[in-house]
């Protein structure tokens, strides 16, 4: 029974494997170092480390180091939004929408620019009930770290699209 299932396994590796199909690689990035000029938020620092985890780019400790590095991430910080979205007929919130916003761009030390400031957006409606309020607090934080890790590989998508030699 058990050589019948990794029979079947071996067979299916092939097909997948013929359509193309491959995990998805760490980005390609045409630079070596890169400094990040951004306030040092939980943004920030997902940034830092992933970009680090590549194991292909040096991530400059500080801004002052920036003319040593190949290009250079500005941006003036995310912000954090909550709206209500709807309520009750009694006034009382039934529903918020958080939402992430991240403008950047980027440079070379000298100042030319590779990609003109950018902006990602990533929203998510939440519900919301006063009796599960702590619950909903954490609900919030889970909901803020999944968008905020979303944004930081479209970030590194955008930054594999960069030839800093041209």
């Amino acid at each position: 029974m058990l050589s019948r299932r990794l029979l079947l396994a071996l067979a299916g590796a092939p097909v997948l494997t013929a359509c193309g199909f491959q995990l998805r690689q760490a980005p390609e990035f045409s630079f070596r170092r890169i400094a990040l000029a951004m306030p040092a938020t939980t943004l920030a620092t997902e940034l830092r480390r992933q970009l680090q985890g590549t194991g292909r780019v040096e991530v400059l400790a500080e801004v002052a180091q920036a003319a040593a590095g190949d290009v250079v991430l500005e941006s003036p910080g995310e912000q954090r939004e909550r709206t209500v979205v709807s309520v009750t007929a009694s006034g009382e919130v039934r529903e918020f929408q958080l939402r992430i916003r991240l403008r950047f761009r980027l440079r070379t030390p000298d100042g030319r620019e590779l990609l003109p400031m950018s902006e990602i957006l990533r929203q998510i409606d939440q519900s919301y009930s006063e009796s599960a309020a702590l619950s909903k607090e954490q609900e919030t934080l889970m909901l803020y770290q999944n968008m905020q890790n979303d944004i930081v590989q479209q970030v590194l998508r955008r930054l594999a699209t960069v030839r800093a030699g041209s």
